[in-house]
């Protein structure tokens, strides 16, 4: 036969039983819908990882104190360590902050000492707003002005905490006893998250009202993307040359690129899930193809008395088998990508649905098609006239 009629013939056990072929048929699509929704799904956090790493940059190093591996103490930044990273050639972008450990934050003054809600204080440098990428929710950044006057800027998490939502007229913050303005709100910062639960000021005025001592204790650079690893190797010989052991750097992007390794971890499990699911559908295409030859066995011995081959018979039975499980993948394919594209759009990512995943999903079923068939198909082929005949 010709392969026209190859389909042709195998479409007919379909059509005649159309209920029975789409049972069968979505059993194949819910597993194929849930491997390439796992798959689109990743693959768009994924990209909205990227995005989001692009617009942010991953060139930004962080320097901080480490633990002495002699005394075993916490190290200190000396009070140059900004200007001595500043002075790293392919560093192009640095700024500072520093704790003040003793200046709690409160709405109010009328508010329990050790009721603070975990905020932290920290002087800060002008130039952080811009090195670290932050961005205002409301209200403006600290300035040449504000930085040695009593003003603060809100972490996105502790405005929450306060109860703050928008800066304005007679908004204020009570640090160690002294009023604080509140001039700005941030919105969360990725890449520097320990200040989403902080309270900004300036280096200035934590100085002149705060008690601050004036040791950065956090240094953030942005360095040229091309020798980010080459400026990592000597920030902490630069930030403190009298005790680089005592000096830690890091890459906040590598949180990041952590994040990203679990959800490709938990992407390989739902992997598995959709392959049992397929294969759960491949059992049901066997069943049905089974039931087909046992119900058209009139028909089988119809055709060979009038001459079909075993191969055709064989043939006609694969084909029904694979154009039940090439349903399925369609369907699968299609269903997986819709609920991709919900998703994301929901999420407010980028769809990506890989092509590797859809046509290795479509493969997949036509492979579990011949297996699921090939039984069947050799059955049906083995089923003399007479027999078939004889058995309605």
């Amino acid at each position: 036969m010709y392969t026209g009629d190859v389909v042709r013939v195998g479409a007919t056990g379909l059509r005649t039983r159309p209920l029975r072929a789409w049972l069968s048929a979505l059993g194949i699509a819910i597993g194929i819908a849930a491997m390439i929704a796992v798959v689109g799904i990743s693959s768009s956090s994924r990209a909205e990882l990227d995005r989001q790493l692009a617009a942010l940059g991953t060139n930004l190093l962080r320097v901080e104190p480490g633990t002495s591996m002699i005394s075993g103490e916490e190290g200190v930044l000396p009070y140059e360590a900004t200007a001595m990273v500043a002075r790293i050639d392919p560093v192009y972008a640095v700024a500072a902050t520093g704790n003040v450990p003793d200046a709690n934050v409160y709405r109010s003054d009328h508010i329990p000492e050790g009721r603070s809600g975990g905020m932290t204080v920290r002087a800060a440098e002008l130039d952080l707003y811009d090195t670290v990428g932050a961005e205002l929710a409301d209200g403006a950044w600290l300035n040449a002005a504000t930085a040695r006057y009593p003003a603060a800027v809100l972490g996105a998490e502790s405005a929450k905490q306060l109860g703050i939502s928008s800066v304005g007229s007679g908004v204020e913050v009570y640090l160690a006893g002294q009023w604080f303005t509140v001039v700005g709100i941030l919105e969360p910062v990725a890449l520097a998250g320990e200040l989403d639960l902080s309270v900004l000021v300036g280096w200035e005025s934590a100085a002149a009202y705060l008690g601050f001592d004036g040791h950065p204790t956090t240094v953030y650079a942005r360095a040229e993307e091309r020798y980010v690893e080459e400026v990592a190797g000597v920030l902490a010989t630069t930030a403190n040359p009298e005790a680089p052991d005592e000096v830690t750097v890091s890459r906040p992007s590598d949180a990041l690129a952590a994040k990203n390794a679990v959800d490709t971890a938990f992407t390989g499990m739902l992997l598995g899930l959709g392959g049992v699911a397929l294969l759960v559908g491949g059992v049901g295409v066997a069943n049905t193809m089974v039931i087909s030859v046992l119900e058209r066995r009139s028909e089988i011995g119809l055709r060979r008395s009038l001459g079909a081959t075993k191969g055709q018979i064989r043939t006609q039975f694969l084909a029904e088998s694979l154009l039940l499980s090439a349903l399925g993948g369609v369907g699968g394919v299609l269903l997986g990508t819709a609920v991709t594209a919900g998703f994301a759009a929901v999420r407010e990512w980028p769809t990506v649905v890989p092509y590797w995943a859809s046509v290795g999903g479509v493969a997949a079923t036509l492979f579990i098609g011949a297996v699921a068939g090939l039984y069947p198909a050799v059955r049906a082929s083995r089923l003399s006239p007479t027999e078939a005949l004889s058995a309605q």
